[in-house]
């Protein structure tokens, strides 16, 4: 016999992914403001009344959104450099429409500028150091100054979605573009442009200026010494 309870908790749980579903792709599409809750509902096949029980007002949508986003993206990078994944092209095959999916998300969501976007930054900044703490120790001089600079390239790539698909004769949220795209990444961070002993010289002439050189006003700041070897290679893979 069927558990009426268990088989609402299981329709409640798949018309709130659903939903969830169907907003991401609508706020890729048309931004936060131009997907409206009814279309959403609509487009998950809800009503909007058990759109507003699951997620509450519009913008409690758009936070779980991001949230979702920003694990479903953390944990496709942790499979495919730290499982091993990368070199499997099921995988790789499996992941590209999501990915694509969560880029264009990326994207619309720099593009619009809203407090939510400047909160999601911070928080892709602060995942970012914690990657470098927990998988690159003692390899950056400062992981916080290198995270804020990885994920400001990366949106800062999507954000340019038009120039580069320009620059590339493809479309890079389509699978010809994103495919080259990724290659150029993969040498991007596997191959420096600096070696080891220009990067050391680099990094003790900015020292230099930092003790030498502080703001008007302001004193010398005490630079913290660096950790591991400087211009070490960089890891974290698209």
């Amino acid at each position: 016999m069927a558990n009426p309870v268990a088989d609402v908790a299981l329709e409640d749980l798949t018309a709130r992914a659903r939903i969830r579903d169907a907003a991401l792709v609508l706020f890729a599409e048309r931004g936060t403001k131009g997907a409206t809750v009814r279309d959403i509902a609509k487009a998950a096949g809800v009503s909007g009344g058990l759109l507003r029980h699951h997620f509450g007002p519009k913008d409690g949508l758009r936070d779980a959104c991001d949230s979702y986003v920003l694990a479903k993206i953390m944990r496709l990078k942790e499979r495919a450099v730290l499982e091993g994944e990368l070199a499997n092209p099921a995988f790789m095959s499996a992941a590209q429409p999501e990915m694509l999916l969560l880029y264009r998300y990326l994207a619309r969501s720099m593009i619009d500028g809203s407090p939510q976007a400047a909160s999601m930054f911070d928080e892709m900044v602060a995942l970012g150091e914690k990657w470098l703490e927990r998988n690159n120790p003692g390899q950056m001089v400062d992981p916080r100054a290198y995270a804020a600079l990885l994920v400001a390239m990366e949106l800062g790539a999507l954000s340019l979605h038009e120039q580069l698909s320009r620059a590339l004769g493809a479309d890079i949220f389509s699978r010809e573009g994103h495919l080259r795209l990724a290659t150029a990444k993969v040498d991007f961070y596997s191959k420096p442009l600096l070696g080891p002993e220009l990067a050391t010289q680099a990094h003790a002439a900015i020292k230099q200026l930092q003790v030498r050189s502080p703001e008007p006003g302001r004193a010398p700041a005490k630079h913290k010494a660096a950790r591991g070897k400087p211009g070490a290679a960089r890891k974290i893979v698209p």
